[in-house]
């Protein structure tokens, strides 16, 4: 199974930056061991996509309805139409500031499974939440409560379904888990993909992250069931994320810590 490194630009990248785009794309060939991936913003979806052909371009989120009066919302069909191949769904920055629900969560996975497109499942607890010790409890309810089910969404999985373990507390804060730590929740996260989909529920893979950088990938990407990362502000340039490309790479057929 590939590790897969996905970028998050979140809400940066015009125009200009396209060539950090061509950059990281230009760069990952050297990678084949390794799926890389960046999800944009909405507006560089297609240019991305036109500028990188053959590299995967993604989207940050999707409506879960294939069309109808939801202004300001993007659908499964609009992003294939500009040549995303990914989302990511359930991000805790709008589960958060959206105010979006395991429900929403769930709908949207199953739409863009459905669509053809791979999706990035995010979960993860807040620091209140982990000094109370409801860090497991709370990322494996989130999954639960989140997962595809049904067809044609569980044709996707498990090739075209991860899961994003991100701590909230680590997001663009500088902290990471300890490996420990990840390791407690990778493995909570397999046994209830497992519970849910069987056999394919080893074969979805788990990424980490949070305040993923150069310095600190090679250690996450060692620990047990970690089977990639989401990568937000170190994935904005080539410099910064193709040495965590490369990270994975280099561990990719090392034993993993238990």
């Amino acid at each position: 199974m590939k590790k897969l490194v996905a970028g998050n630009w979140k809400m940066h990248g015009v125009a200009a930056d396209l060539e950090q785009v061509r950059a990281i794309a230009e760069a990952s060939r050297r990678f084949p061991s390794v799926d890389v991936a960046l999800c944009v913003p909405a507006t560089l979806i297609e240019r991305a996509a036109r500028a990188v052909p053959g590299f995967a371009i993604g989207a940050q989120d999707v409506h879960f309805a294939e069309k109808g009066a939801h202004t300001g919302c993007v659908c499964t069909a609009m992003l294939t139409d500009a040549g995303a191949s990914l989302t990511i769904v359930g991000h805790s920055e709008r589960r958060d500031s959206q105010r979006e629900s395991d429900a929403d969560v769930k709908a949207k996975s199953e739409a863009a499974l459905g669509a053809g497109l791979g999706v990035i499942l995010c979960v993860g607890e807040s620091l209140a939440q982990r000094e109370a010790g409801e860090a497991v409890r709370t990322a494996s309810g989130q999954l639960d409560a989140s997962l595809p089910h049904g067809e044609p969404a569980a044709a996707g999985v498990p090739d075209r379904l991860a899961v994003a373990y991100e701590p909230i507390w680590a997001i663009g804060t500088g902290k990471v888990a300890s490996c420990e730590d990840i390791a407690e929740i990778h493995r909570a996260l397999r046994e209830r993909l497992v519970a849910a989909y069987g056999e394919a529920g080893d074969r979805v893979r788990i990424l980490y992250g949070g305040s993923v950088k150069a310095s600190n990938a090679p250690e996450i990407f060692a620990v047990a069931d970690v089977d990639g990362a989401l990568v937000g502000g170190a994935s904005l340039s080539a410099e910064d994320f193709v040495p965590i490309i490369a990270a994975a790479a280099a561990v990719e057929a090392a034993p993993p810590i238990a």
